[in-house]
């Protein structure tokens, strides 16, 4: 038998754990709502930035600056920002948000919504209610730190989408090693305060935020979940 062939097994093997790994991670992965008020040590929050920083990008542009803010600096940016968002302020997006919501991506994101309201108690239709709940993103769900993903302005929409590329790698990376992670386009609608507040550049493009903290699992916003399409209603095989 060749070394080849003996190997093989065990490479398999191999293969299997590795992506059980990662469809573990994957399946266990949820958007948290309720955070304890712990701090993360700084140990395992470098920890979380090494691993991501290996995300693919365009060219090997690594385009994502990421800023965070802790203690009683993400204090002072959620007074700033909540503040803002509970005035009425008009959107301020450095991206081009969805022009609306058709078919099954509507489908997908009312049952999102009622997942949501469902859980807490909120009478579907009730947009007070709705209200008040979206505007608990200012509040980062009571997670003790936020992260402001940015890229510069010249890179366009490549930019934005390699930074998308390391927002899934950070939360994943912050899965594995027991935290817990909300990616938040509501941030970036706050793009001008947020470079203000932070004393950014204008050439800096706010993409969106991450609260992350260790998930308070015994409150029940956390305990739904929401479901996948599956893989037929995404791809199609083009084989001739």
């Amino acid at each position: 038998m060749s070394d080849a062939a003996a190997q093989g097994p065990v490479r398999r093997h191999s293969a299997d754990q590795r992506i059980g790994a990662l469809e573990e991670l994957l399946n266990e992965r949820y958007s948290v709502r309720a955070f304890l008020p712990q701090q993360v040590p700084r140990q395992t929050i470098d920890h979380v930035l090494k691993v991501a920083q290996r995300t693919a990008s365009w060219c090997n542009s690594q385009p994502w600056q990421v800023l965070i803010a802790s203690g009683e600096a993400k204090e002072r940016f959620r007074k700033a920002i909540y503040a803002e968002a509970a005035s009425g302020a008009g959107d301020d997006h450095d991206f081009t948000p969805p022009r609306e919501y058709l078919g099954v991506y509507l489908e997908r994101r009312r049952e999102s919504g009622f997942q949501l309201y469902n859980t807490l108690g909120i009478a579907r239709g009730d947009r007070a209610a709705y209200a008040r709940q979206a505007l608990e993103n200012y509040n980062f769900f009571g997670a003790p730190h936020v992260a402001i993903i940015h890229t510069d302005e010249a890179l366009g929409i490549y930019g934005a989408i390699d930074c998308g590329a390391y927002v899934g790698n950070f939360m994943l990376a912050a899965q594995a090693l027991g935290l817990g992670t909300i990616p938040q386009a509501a941030l970036a609608r706050h793009s001008g305060l947020i470079r203000r507040h932070f004393k950014l550049g204008d050439d800096r493009k706010v993409v969106c935020g991450i609260s992350f903290g260790f998930a308070d699992s015994a409150h029940k916003i956390n305990s739904y979940r929401t479901s996948r399409a599956g893989v037929a209603e995404t791809v199609t095989f083009v084989d001739e």
